[in-house]
């Protein structure tokens, strides 16, 4: 799967719902997606690479901190061209701030420049849920393995403020880097972030 916009939206269907998160060390929960041009997506078929699940609300302004300034578009693209298949996760349920239709999505996508591999929106929440996604943005690092490596904020400057966005430590960044090299990732878990997800 190349780090080009695969537009993913509805439809969104999750499975292995017993656990309330995604806890590092452990399978990640499964989860499938269908995208508006057909293309399925499921994290079965994802093994071997490394994928990074990105909750956002474009209304938020903990995730315009980081959309903003061009951040997560920045770290998207590096970590795209380096083979991470990158989705991006609206888990906002309709009529809840924060939920947006497939077209409003993938037009704000196309102004901010995302580089997602991806989009799913997750109407009913499932997919959120089995993560334990809390916050926009949360994120989860998963491992070629299936594994998760890596679950909570994007970094530690929990603010608003994208002058904090310079100084602060990538845990997503990191995670992945230390993954790829060989080593333990250093900090697997960390407190999220940012407004609440409205299921």
């Amino acid at each position: 799967m190349k780090s080009m916009m695969l537009a993913c939206t509805f439809a969104a269907a999750a499975a292995g719902f017993a656990r309330a998160e995604a806890v590092p060390g452990q399978d990640a929960p499964a989860f499938k997606s269908t995208c508006t041009k057909g293309t399925a997506v499921a994290l079965a078929d994802l093994k071997g690479k490394y994928v990074v699940l990105e909750w956002t609300n474009p209304g938020c302004p903990f995730v315009k901190k980081h959309y903003g300034p061009g951040n997560m578009q920045a770290v998207q693209k590096e970590l795209t061209g380096q083979g991470v298949v990158w989705l991006t996760v609206n888990s906002a349920a309709p009529g809840k701030g924060g939920h947006v239709t497939a077209e409003r999505w993938n037009a704000v996508a196309k102004e901010q420049g995302s580089a997602a591999t991806g989009l799913l929106i997750d109407e009913s929440g499932e997919i959120g849920r089995a993560y334990g996604a809390k916050t926009t943005p949360h994120l989860f690092v998963i491992g070629p393995d299936g594994k998760v490596l890596y679950a909570g904020a994007i970094d530690d400057k929990p603010s608003t403020d994208a002058a904090d966005v310079a100084g602060a430590v990538n845990y997503v960044k990191q995670a992945v880097a230390e993954a790829k090299a060989g080593k333990p990732v250093s900090v697997p878990k960390t407190a999220p972030y940012g407004c609440g997800v409205k299921y």
